[in-house]
């Protein structure tokens, strides 16, 4: 938001009509736009349009010529807002009468603070002009009606867009909470192809149990007030379908809904809004009559009103892609965007858009929730660490803790500050959230999982990849760096002037080379190589993790069937198939599995195989046994014996279903080929894998069975180790052994 967003307004609304009671900044303007595309006048202009060409016609259209330079101000190409250079509200009574008020008049002091109209008062353009609109006309826009207020507020006027929650009081002038009931969908307007539908209506009204004993408060003339966010309507066909009006929700939710809450509570609990804007009134009538500038007028109200302070502290943070802390009524609010929001108008950019679906990749909920637009965060995993953002030598870590110890909590919120602060101090990027929920007997899901969103979403804290205790983490370098090279430097130097590590362009190029070599390309080869500055480098490492200088490579792993592999078992194949079809072969001579069970088992014994011999058997002693009862199928002893022999397909009897190693299609090559998802792998590629322990320890080779579900090039090494449970020294002794059937690279996550 911080591309689009242009002011902030406050607008109110009494039985004499509306105003603009402040606006922040003093001059708010918005982007230019072009009226029609203009060109590129560094080349022969050979494709100019109709108006250029008419205004430079030649008399040899053909003759290329290079055109002179001009700048987007040229009249022409510049666009401008129809009728800009008077005041908009020409036809707009500047009386602040209200026709259909059902209310009586202000009091003469309240009506003189506002009225832009009155002719004791000079005319200055910025007192009464905003955005090239009258500021009294574009209250009246504003302030809509009773039947519209305490819902979402979205005007689009040209290239602006005005986003907020009007609230009103009721028809007596009281000012209480609304009913939780809430209200069917506007009428008339329907969401279009592309477009995110409506939200539900969001409510301001406290809990019922809350609402009965607070008093209502009259006010003496407010009718009606509107926070609102003017923003530079986004180009629609610069983003994907339905992004834009994605970004509006997203701003309206976090922002306007949250600040208009508080203030419609301190105006139903101690008529706060309306005393704001009877102080800034009398304020700006001071400032008016004394002929000082409009921005002297909006600085002086910053002293005077905690709302206009907020508007600017608001403002600012936004435009800073920063937390904005501000006061309402000696309430402290915290409030931001997501960091990543504008990033939804860019279609060429990498957008997590997609990434608003509630469910993971596992098909469980989505453990960040409502984080997950904007926010580009990575997957929250037990294997996963925690990186604190504050140090903790310093004075914003002390903060934390004294916020976290507050007097004002109440019990319950006091023992979860408690935890929280439990959390924090053993949190390292060391351990995993499994290891940290399991020092704290937490459970992981609810406890640790809603600790770190906290975090995360106050910017305490990013989620980041395990580092190893002693640095053997291998990392490569970002393809952009959060802050130029020279600041960082000069921060680097700075923060560890008093040790003798080298400078950062230094560390920075031994990493980005390291992920060249064979061996020893983790950071403690390439960059500590001496175990008595690892605690050193921690820090170092810490530092540079939180500047995002560091990219973390994970270990995967495929699995390939080998040439050899295949043709072993391949011939095993077929000296099986070779060995079944001479015994049945020589079966044909003999009665069938029927006539021979009725004969004597003695006379043929030598003409069956031993399986079959011993299925006859078992056959024979249960029909025996079961002569009274129900009558045995004819087929059963050939049903028996069929699945006695199909548990070995290796077996002299097996009879394999429509030849199975010939019907395996491409798979069924001479050639290497991966194992494409070992969790899944088809009768052909468990034969392979099976024949890959053949001549292995018998442990080896039953770690491999458990583990090779994971070699599919898609989980990391932090991954294969949590759900395996296994160390990291028997993976790399897997790996040693099956080492001609591995291919092991380097990713980020």
């Amino acid at each position: 938001m911080s591309e689009t967003l242009i002011a902030i307004l406050l607008v109110t609304s009494s039985a004499k009509g509306s105003s603009l009671v402040y606006r922040w900044p003093p001059s708010p303007e918005s982007s230019p736009r072009l009226a029609r595309p203009r060109l590129n006048h560094d080349v022969t202009c050979i494709y100019g349009d109709n108006p250029w060409r008419a205004a430079n016609g030649s008399e040899n259209p053909s003759e290329n010529r290079v055109c002179p330079e001009f700048g987007y101000e040229q009249e022409g190409y510049l666009w401008q807002r129809p009728r800009t250079s008077h005041h908009r509200s020409s036809s707009v009574s500047h009386s602040r009468s209200h026709p259909t008020s059902r209310r009586a008049s202000p009091a003469p002091d309240m009506t003189a603070s506002f009225s832009s109209g009155n002719p004791g008062l000079p005319r200055d353009d910025e007192y009464d002009t905003v955005l090239g609109y009258s500021a009294e006309f574009l209250a009246v826009l504003l302030c809509p009606q009773s039947s519209m207020c305490h819902q979402k507020f979205e005007f689009i006027v040209d290239d602006l867009a005005f986003i907020g929650h009007p609230v009103c009081a009721e028809p007596d002038g009281t000012w209480k909470f609304k009913s939780g009931k809430a209200k069917p969908m506007p009428r008339g307007r329907v969401p279009k192809k592309g477009e995110a539908p409506q939200l539900a209506e969001k409510s301001l009204t406290p809990e019922k149990t809350e609402r009965s004993n607070i008093p209502l408060s009259k006010s003496s003339w407010l009718q009606t007030f509107h926070l609102v966010l003017v923003l530079d309507r986004p180009d629609p066909s610069s983003s994907t379908s339905g992004t834009v009006w994605k970004y509006f929700d997203t701003i309206y939710e976090h922002i306007a809904f949250t600040v208009t809450a508080v203030l419609y509570q301190e105006q139903v609990l101690h008529n706060f809004v309306e005393g704001e804007c009877d102080a800034l009134g009398s304020l700006r009538d001071d400032y008016s009559k004394k002929g000082e500038p409009f921005a002297e007028y909006l600085r002086g109200a910053l002293n005077v009103s905690s709302t206009a302070a907020s508007m600017k502290a608001l403002y600012e943070a936004i435009k800073d892609r920063t937390i904005a802390r501000i006061v309402i009524h000696d309430l402290p609010l915290e409030l931001q965007l997501p960091p990543y929001l504008d990033s939804l108008l860019h279609a060429h950019e990498e957008c997590d858009f997609e990434t608003v679906d509630t469910r993971g990749e596992d098909g469980l909920p989505n453990p960040w929730g409502s984080m997950s637009v904007g926010w580009r965060l990575p997957a929250l995993k037990p294997w996963k660490s925690l990186l604190r953002l504050d140090d903790e030598d310093e004075q914003g870590n002390d903060e934390l803790y004294r916020r976290l110890r507050a007097p004002q909590f109440t019990a319950e919120d006091n023992e979860l500050a408690e935890q929280l602060v439990r959390f924090l101090e053993i949190a390292n990027v060391t351990l995993s959230l499994a290891d940290m929920a399991s020092l704290l007997d937490w459970d992981l899901e609810s406890q640790v999982y809603p600790a770190v969103r906290w975090l995360v979403h106050h910017r305490r804290a990013k989620v980041v990849d395990i580092v190893h205790r002693e640095l053997r983490t291998i990392f490569t370098v970002p393809k952009k760096l959060s802050a130029p090279m020279s600041e960082l430097s000069a921060d680097f130097a700075d923060k560890f002037a008093d040790s003798d590590v080298p400078p950062l362009p230094k560390i920075l190029a031994m990493v980005s080379m390291s992920t060249h070599q064979q061996s020893a390309n983790h950071f403690y080869g390439t960059v500590v190589a001496s175990r008595e500055r690892v605690l050193l480098y921690h820090d170092v490492v810490v530092w540079m993790l939180k500047r995002d200088l560091l990219v973390t490579l994970h270990l995967r792993i495929r699995i390939v069937a080998t040439e050899e592999l295949k043709h072993r078992v391949r011939m095993k194949y077929e000296m099986t198939r070779a060995k079944r079809e001479r015994i049945q072969a020589a079966e044909k001579e003999v009665p069938s599995l029927e006539t021979a069970s009725e004969s004597s088992l003695g006379t043929n014994w030598l003409s069956f195989s031993p399986k079959t011999a011993r299925a006859l058997a078992r056959q024979q002693s249960v029909g025996t046994r079961s002569q009274e009862g129900p009558e045995t199928h004819p087929d059963t002893a050939e049903k028996r014996v069929q699945s006695d022999l199909e548990e070995d397909p290796a077996s002299s009897g097996a009879e394999d279903v429509e030849d199975w190693y010939r019907g395996n299609g491409d798979d069924n090559n001479p050639y290497s080929s991966m194992i494409t998802d070992p969790a899944r792998a088809s009768r052909l590629e468990r034969r392979w894998l099976a024949a890959m322990s053949e001549g292995k320890d018998p442990y080896i080779a039953t770690r491999f069975e458990k583990i090779n579900q994971y070699f599919d090039g898609k989980c990391t090494d932090d991954e294969i180790l949590f759900r395996a449970e296994i160390s990291r020294k028997q993976l790399r002794e897997v790996l040693h052994h099956y080492d001609e059937y591995l291919q092991t690279f380097l990713h980020p996550s």
